[in-house]
Protein backbone atom coordinates (compact mmCIF):
# COMPACT_ATOMS: atom_id res chain seq x y z
CA UNK A 1 0.00 0.00 0.00
CA UNK A 2 1.33 3.43 -0.90
CA UNK A 3 2.47 5.66 1.95
CA UNK A 4 -0.01 8.49 2.52
CA UNK A 5 -0.29 11.48 4.85
CA UNK A 6 -2.98 9.64 6.79
CA UNK A 7 -0.80 6.54 7.22
CA UNK A 8 2.14 8.66 8.37
CA UNK A 9 -0.08 10.51 10.85
CA UNK A 10 -1.46 7.16 12.07
CA UNK A 11 2.05 5.81 12.69
CA UNK A 12 2.98 8.91 14.66
CA UNK A 13 -0.14 8.55 16.79
CA UNK A 14 0.64 4.87 17.36
CA UNK A 15 4.14 5.79 18.55
CA UNK A 16 2.70 8.44 20.85
CA UNK A 17 0.17 5.97 22.24
CA UNK A 18 2.92 3.38 22.76
CA UNK A 19 5.06 5.89 24.68
CA UNK A 20 2.12 6.85 26.89
CA UNK A 21 1.18 3.24 27.61
CA UNK A 22 4.82 2.38 28.31
CA UNK A 23 4.98 5.13 30.92
CA UNK A 24 1.63 4.10 32.49
CA UNK A 25 2.56 0.41 32.78
CA UNK A 26 6.07 1.12 34.07
CA UNK A 27 4.88 3.67 36.67
CA UNK A 28 2.03 1.45 37.87
CA UNK A 29 4.34 -1.55 38.27
CA UNK A 30 6.94 0.47 40.18
CA UNK A 31 4.28 2.09 42.39
CA UNK A 32 3.18 -1.40 43.40
CA UNK A 33 6.74 -2.59 44.01
CA UNK A 34 6.39 -5.44 41.51
CA UNK A 35 9.23 -6.73 39.35
CA UNK A 36 8.90 -7.20 35.60
CA UNK A 37 9.26 -10.95 36.08
CA UNK A 38 6.40 -11.08 38.62
CA UNK A 39 4.08 -8.87 36.57
CA UNK A 40 4.73 -10.79 33.35
CA UNK A 41 4.02 -14.08 35.11
CA UNK A 42 0.79 -12.76 36.65
CA UNK A 43 -0.39 -11.41 33.29
CA UNK A 44 0.60 -14.57 31.41
CA UNK A 45 3.05 -12.67 29.20
CA UNK A 46 6.67 -13.19 28.30
CA UNK A 47 8.99 -10.97 30.34
CA UNK A 48 10.87 -9.95 27.20
CA UNK A 49 7.59 -8.65 25.73
CA UNK A 50 6.82 -6.69 28.89
CA UNK A 51 10.31 -5.19 28.79
CA UNK A 52 9.74 -4.05 25.21
CA UNK A 53 6.34 -2.62 26.12
CA UNK A 54 7.79 -0.64 29.03
CA UNK A 55 10.61 0.69 26.87
CA UNK A 56 8.14 1.84 24.23
CA UNK A 57 9.56 -0.46 21.55
CA UNK A 58 6.20 -2.08 20.91
CA UNK A 59 2.59 -1.04 21.46
CA UNK A 60 0.72 -3.67 23.51
CA UNK A 61 -2.18 -5.50 21.91
CA UNK A 62 -5.61 -5.24 23.50
CA UNK A 63 -5.06 -8.68 25.02
CA UNK A 64 -1.69 -7.69 26.55
CA UNK A 65 -2.99 -4.34 27.78
CA UNK A 66 -6.04 -5.92 29.40
CA UNK A 67 -3.95 -8.65 31.03
CA UNK A 68 -1.43 -6.16 32.43
CA UNK A 69 -4.13 -3.83 33.70
CA UNK A 70 -5.96 -6.69 35.40
CA UNK A 71 -2.77 -7.94 37.05
CA UNK A 72 -2.02 -4.41 38.28
CA UNK A 73 -5.55 -3.95 39.60
CA UNK A 74 -6.29 -1.22 37.08
CA UNK A 75 -9.09 -0.59 34.60
CA UNK A 76 -7.98 -0.38 30.95
CA UNK A 77 -9.73 2.06 28.64
CA UNK A 78 -9.49 2.33 24.86
CA UNK A 79 -11.70 4.96 23.23
CA UNK A 80 -11.95 7.07 20.10
CA UNK A 81 -12.08 10.72 21.07
CA UNK A 82 -13.49 13.32 18.69
CA UNK A 83 -10.83 15.42 17.01
CA UNK A 84 -11.12 18.82 15.41
CA UNK A 85 -11.73 18.30 11.70
CA UNK A 86 -11.47 15.25 9.45
CA UNK A 87 -8.20 13.85 8.12
CA UNK A 88 -9.55 12.70 4.75
CA UNK A 89 -8.99 15.41 2.16
CA UNK A 90 -10.12 15.75 -1.42
CA UNK A 91 -7.65 14.96 -4.18
CA UNK A 92 -6.70 18.60 -4.86
CA UNK A 93 -5.25 19.20 -1.40
CA UNK A 94 -1.92 17.55 -2.26
CA UNK A 95 -1.14 19.73 -5.33
CA UNK A 96 -2.20 22.86 -3.43
CA UNK A 97 0.12 21.90 -0.57
CA UNK A 98 2.95 21.26 -3.03
CA UNK A 99 2.37 24.62 -4.73
CA UNK A 100 2.37 26.46 -1.41
CA UNK A 101 5.62 24.86 -0.27
CA UNK A 102 7.26 25.51 -3.63
CA UNK A 103 6.80 29.29 -3.35
CA UNK A 104 7.52 29.63 0.38
CA UNK A 105 10.69 31.61 1.06
CA UNK A 106 13.49 29.73 2.90
CA UNK A 107 12.79 31.93 5.94
CA UNK A 108 9.84 29.59 6.58
CA UNK A 109 10.44 26.13 7.97
CA UNK A 110 7.44 23.96 7.10
CA UNK A 111 6.08 21.13 9.21
CA UNK A 112 3.44 18.87 7.70
CA UNK A 113 0.58 17.13 9.47
CA UNK A 114 1.19 18.65 12.91
CA UNK A 115 -0.75 16.80 15.60
CA UNK A 116 -2.13 18.88 18.50
CA UNK A 117 -3.82 17.54 21.59
CA UNK A 118 -5.07 20.31 23.85
CA UNK A 119 -7.33 22.03 24.35
CA UNK A 120 -8.41 20.62 20.94
CA UNK A 121 -7.24 17.39 19.30
CA UNK A 122 -6.58 17.43 15.58
CA UNK A 123 -4.05 17.74 12.78
CA UNK A 124 -2.94 21.00 11.19
CA UNK A 125 -2.13 20.53 7.50
CA UNK A 126 0.99 22.73 7.44
CA UNK A 127 2.72 24.86 10.04
CA UNK A 128 5.12 27.51 8.76
CA UNK A 129 7.58 28.72 11.40
CA UNK A 130 10.02 31.55 10.86
CA UNK A 131 13.63 30.45 11.20
CA UNK A 132 14.73 33.73 12.80
CA UNK A 133 11.48 35.49 13.64
CA UNK A 134 8.45 35.04 15.88
CA UNK A 135 5.77 34.17 13.33
CA UNK A 136 4.12 30.76 13.21
CA UNK A 137 1.38 30.23 10.62
CA UNK A 138 -1.11 27.40 11.14
CA UNK A 139 -2.22 26.57 7.61
CA UNK A 140 -5.31 24.67 6.47
CA UNK A 141 -5.68 23.57 2.84
CA UNK A 142 -9.22 23.15 1.54
CA UNK A 143 -10.53 22.20 -1.89
CA UNK A 144 -14.04 23.08 -0.79
CA UNK A 145 -15.94 24.34 2.25
CA UNK A 146 -19.14 22.52 3.12
CA UNK A 147 -19.72 23.57 6.74
CA UNK A 148 -18.08 26.97 6.76
CA UNK A 149 -18.56 28.14 10.32
CA UNK A 150 -17.55 24.78 11.75
CA UNK A 151 -14.43 24.51 9.59
CA UNK A 152 -13.38 28.04 10.50
CA UNK A 153 -13.96 27.26 14.16
CA UNK A 154 -11.91 24.06 13.87
CA UNK A 155 -9.05 25.99 12.29
CA UNK A 156 -9.04 28.47 15.15
CA UNK A 157 -9.17 25.78 17.82
CA UNK A 158 -6.30 23.85 16.27
CA UNK A 159 -4.16 26.98 15.95
CA UNK A 160 -4.82 27.77 19.63
CA UNK A 161 -3.65 24.23 20.47
CA UNK A 162 -0.25 24.58 18.77
CA UNK A 163 1.65 24.86 22.08
CA UNK A 164 0.73 21.19 22.69
CA UNK A 165 2.53 20.04 19.51
CA UNK A 166 5.63 17.91 19.82
CA UNK A 167 8.79 20.04 19.90
CA UNK A 168 7.03 23.37 20.45
CA UNK A 169 8.15 26.15 20.27
CA UNK A 170 9.99 26.26 16.95
CA UNK A 171 10.96 29.93 16.79
CA UNK A 172 13.95 31.77 18.15
CA UNK A 173 11.70 34.53 19.50
CA UNK A 174 8.49 34.09 21.53
CA UNK A 175 6.01 32.70 18.98
CA UNK A 176 3.25 34.78 17.43
CA UNK A 177 0.58 32.49 15.97
CA UNK A 178 -1.54 33.36 12.94
CA UNK A 179 -3.87 31.34 10.71
CA UNK A 180 -3.84 30.85 6.96
CA UNK A 181 -6.56 29.25 4.87
CA UNK A 182 -5.57 28.18 1.36
CA UNK A 183 -8.79 27.68 -0.57
CA UNK A 184 -9.28 26.35 -4.08
CA UNK A 185 -10.86 28.89 -6.42
CA UNK A 186 -14.01 27.37 -7.91
CA UNK A 187 -17.42 28.83 -8.80
CA UNK A 188 -18.78 27.37 -5.56
CA UNK A 189 -16.05 28.70 -3.27
CA UNK A 190 -16.11 32.12 -4.91
CA UNK A 191 -19.90 32.26 -4.55
CA UNK A 192 -19.51 31.25 -0.92
CA UNK A 193 -17.05 34.07 -0.28
CA UNK A 194 -19.44 36.52 -1.94
CA UNK A 195 -22.37 35.33 0.15
CA UNK A 196 -20.51 35.56 3.50
CA UNK A 197 -18.18 38.54 3.12
CA UNK A 198 -18.30 39.65 6.76
CA UNK A 199 -17.63 36.14 8.07
CA UNK A 200 -14.58 35.70 5.87
CA UNK A 201 -13.36 39.21 6.61
CA UNK A 202 -13.65 38.66 10.36
CA UNK A 203 -11.88 35.30 10.21
CA UNK A 204 -9.16 36.35 7.72
CA UNK A 205 -8.81 40.14 7.73
CA UNK A 206 -5.34 40.41 6.17
CA UNK A 207 -5.05 41.27 2.48
CA UNK A 208 -4.18 38.43 0.12
CA UNK A 209 -1.34 40.43 -1.43
CA UNK A 210 0.26 41.08 1.97
CA UNK A 211 0.09 37.40 2.93
CA UNK A 212 1.53 36.31 -0.43
CA UNK A 213 4.37 38.83 -0.09
CA UNK A 214 5.21 37.63 3.43
CA UNK A 215 5.10 34.02 2.25
CA UNK A 216 7.38 34.46 -0.74
CA UNK A 217 9.89 37.13 0.30
CA UNK A 218 12.31 37.86 3.12
CA UNK A 219 11.68 40.61 5.64
CA UNK A 220 7.99 41.27 5.12
CA UNK A 221 6.15 40.53 8.40
CA UNK A 222 3.23 38.16 8.41
CA UNK A 223 0.10 40.36 8.26
CA UNK A 224 -2.17 38.28 10.51
CA UNK A 225 -4.92 35.79 9.78
CA UNK A 226 -5.20 35.51 6.01
CA UNK A 227 -6.87 33.72 3.12
CA UNK A 228 -5.02 32.75 -0.05
CA UNK A 229 -6.65 31.32 -3.14
CA UNK A 230 -5.33 28.51 -5.33
CA UNK A 231 -6.16 27.63 -8.91
CA UNK A 232 -5.98 23.93 -9.80
CA UNK A 233 -5.90 22.57 -13.34
CA UNK A 234 -4.50 19.38 -14.82
CA UNK A 235 -3.40 18.11 -11.42
CA UNK A 236 -1.23 21.20 -10.80
CA UNK A 237 -1.94 24.15 -8.53
CA UNK A 238 -0.96 27.81 -8.45
CA UNK A 239 -1.19 30.06 -5.40
CA UNK A 240 -2.67 33.43 -6.32
CA UNK A 241 -1.23 36.70 -5.02
CA UNK A 242 -4.67 38.31 -4.79
CA UNK A 243 -8.36 37.47 -4.90
CA UNK A 244 -9.48 35.32 -7.84
CA UNK A 245 -11.39 36.87 -10.67
CA UNK A 246 -15.15 37.09 -10.09
CA UNK A 247 -14.67 36.39 -6.38
CA UNK A 248 -16.36 39.59 -5.34
CA UNK A 249 -13.65 40.29 -2.75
Amino acid sequence: MADTLILRAARERERELGRRLARDVRDARRDRGVSQRALAAAAGLDQALLSRIESGEVTPSLHSLTALATALGMQPSVRLFPAVGPRIHDRVSAPITDALLSIAHPRWRPRLEVFVTRPARGVIDIVLAEAQGPDVVATEVQGQLRRVEQQLRWAGQKADSLPSANGWPWTAAPPRIARLLVLRSTPDTRALARSLPELFRAAYPAAEADAHLALTTDGSPWPGNALLWAEVAGGRARILDGPPRSSGR
